[in-house]
């Protein structure tokens, strides 16, 4: 039998966290299978489980001090249905799984699971989301780049619960989302990429460019990022060897049961050329 904790609301919880050697669980779509065992048996667990996913004070998307505000423990197909949630993580959800299993999934929890290939994590790092982490010592704000520091590996804290996410407002002249997957309504991924640009008088002002499924963590670079600000569409054309090369030292899949290396950094690279020569073009 597995013990389980199923607390009131967020207070209990973080003193059942802070108290207790437990696995915080909300949908349980990604725990509970790589926590499987043969059929009809029980899932094993090393720890208590500590349901959370009920919590009020994790749940709700809004706007709040001019941000975006996702509450942890809100499903995906919540984010699906609100009119806040912007059309670009719609578009990544979209592709992700079925819907009774969207009706369980977190964006938490897809966070916390800290995969590679994980569908909302490319789009929060192109939209410069901010983590809000729980505890009872209060609470403390972290870029998701910062919190996934490997596959299945976070910076969450013992005695943390994730709280939320905080997107701010931002307005972009155009994206351009392609998830490369196996199957296609339940579709794993096997590459993801994402590129934002705003362009004003023919030039780049903005762009945010972001791979999933083909590093230890998403492959964003802010430095590669500011090259790319204020060329415009001609230089952009001219230059695009140089930028590909820079990325192509970012990019270092693996080989796997859903693709092989060369394939995910090929298809990568034809990606990103096709968003920057044509898309933005």
């Amino acid at each position: 039998m597995v013990k389980a904790f199923r607390p009131v609301n967020l207070d209990e919880a973080l003193n059942i966290r802070k108290e207790n050697r437990v696995i915080p669980i909300a949908g349980g779509t990604d725990l509970m299978v790589q926590k499987r065992r043969w059929a009809g048996l029980t899932p094993s667990f090393e720890y208590p489980l500590l349901f959370i996913g009920h919590i009020e004070e994790l749940r709700g998307i809004r706007i709040q001090d001019d941000r975006l505000r996702i509450g942890s423990a809100s499903s995906f197909n919540e984010l699906l249905e609100n009119t806040l949630t912007p059309s670009v993580l719609k578009d990544a959800i979209s592709g992700m799984a079925s819907y009774p299993i969207r009706n369980m999934a977190t964006i938490g929890g897809n966070i916390c699971n800290a995969s590679p290939a994980g569908d909302t994590l490319p789009v929060l790092y192109s939209l410069d989301a901010v983590l809000i982490l729980s505890s009872l010592k209060g609470e403390r704000r972290i870029p998701i780049e910062e919190f996934i520091k490997g596959p299945g590996i976070t910076n969450l804290k013992d005695d943390e619960i994730l709280k939320g996410i905080e997107i701010p407002q931002y307005d972009f002249d155009l994206y351009f989302y392609k998830k490369v997957g196996i199957g296609k309504v339940t579709s794993l991924s096997k590459i993801s990429f994402l590129g934002l640009a705003n362009i004003t008088d023919d030039r780049i002002k903005d762009i945010k460019v972001s791979f999933g499924a083909v590093a230890p963590s998403v492959v964003r670079s802010r430095e590669i990022e500011s090259r790319i600000k204020e060329l415009d569409r001609e230089e952009i054309v001219k230059e695009f060897n140089n930028i590909k090369e820079m990325y192509s030292e970012l990019i270092a899949p693996i080989d796997d049961a859903r693709s092989t290396a060369h394939y995910r950094k090929v298809i990568s690279l034809r990606l990103l050329e096709a968003f920057l020569t044509k898309e933005v073009q």
